[in-house]
């Protein structure tokens, strides 16, 4: 190592040591409250996977093909998710797919619920979405697997944390895209409510909202896949769901389990998307 480059790694800033620093202080002081949000968390997602693996698993099936049908009209839809999921109930992966699914719509909502409010507030201030962008860019590039460490010092291993490093990486997608939609909105509809009198309030929600809905539901079609890309991460850290035969499968080498637990993903992701879509078309 040159002289230089000895004399900067000399004064090496000690991030890591005040990190530490900042997440003992956290652990000692608000333990209760961390503790309190992960056995919500975990307590709310099992209950609602306890709910859902007691509907035998056709009758299910059936349940969701007929939402399918209800959402976007289309039979061909609604037996594709019915022959998808019938196919993942013969691979011996049913409970594990209820896990990953209960995860993913949680994650999901969760996702929408935070990132579209975000999204309607940075299109009304320019300037404060100036400062929301760096944040943002650095949520969408940070490795997945830094995340982990934060999360896990504070909630430990389970199904919360699993949701929560889910929601951070997700939550960007509805954000960006709410806000694009509703700066897209043209300005002459945006002039022809002022011109009715409408308020910001009734602008918002009869002009800008439903200009911008195919837009804001690419941000939920956004969040359904990028939530599904974290399963496997989500079972590092103990989530249940597809994420752990896919890890046990590469612990192991074993390629059958690993096609299988991966198809059943593809799968379920396909399903989501398609069910998540702004129906434009025609009743077939």
């Amino acid at each position: 190592m040159d002289p230089v480059s000895a004399l900067v790694a000399s004064m090496k800033i000690p991030i890591g040591r005040w990190g530490k620093v900042f997440f003992d202080f956290l652990t000692t002081n608000f333990e209760w409250f961390f503790d309190s949000i992960a056995r919500g968390v975990a307590w709310a997602l099992d209950g609602m996977i306890y709910l859902l693996l007691s509907i035998p698993p056709v009758l299910l099936v059936l349940l969701i093909a007929a939402l399918a049908w209800w959402l976007q009209r289309s039979w061909k839809l609604a037996l594709g998710v019915a022959l998808g999921l019938l196919f993942i109930i013969n691979q011996a992966l049913w409970k594990e797919t209820i896990e990953t699914l209960v995860l993913v719509v949680a994650a999901a909502a969760a996702s929408m619920a935070i990132g579209v409010p975000i999204g309607i507030w940075a299109a009304h201030n320019e300037r404060g979405y100036r400062y929301l962008q760096p944040i943002l860019d650095l949520m969408q590039t940070m490795p997945t697997f830094v995340y982990l460490i934060p999360v896990l010092i504070l909630f430990g291993l389970g199904v919360a944390p699993g949701l929560i490093v889910t929601v951070i990486f997700a939550s960007p997608a509805p954000i960006r895209l709410t806000h694009l939609g509703i700066t897209s909105v043209p300005r002459p509809m945006i002039e022809a409510g002022e011109a009715f009198g409408a308020t910001k309030r009734q602008l918002l929600w009869k002009v800008e909202l439903p200009a911008a809905l195919p837009t804001i539901m690419a941000g939920l079609t956004q969040c359904i896949m990028l939530s599904l890309s974290m399963v496997v991460i989500a079972a590092l850290i103990g989530a249940n769901g597809l994420g752990k035969p896919v890890v046990r499968a590469l612990n192991s080498v074993n390629i059958p389990l690993g096609l299988e637990a991966g198809l059943a993903i593809v799968i379920l992701a396909i399903i989501l998307d398609r069910m998540s879509r702004v129906r434009t078309g025609a009743a077939r």
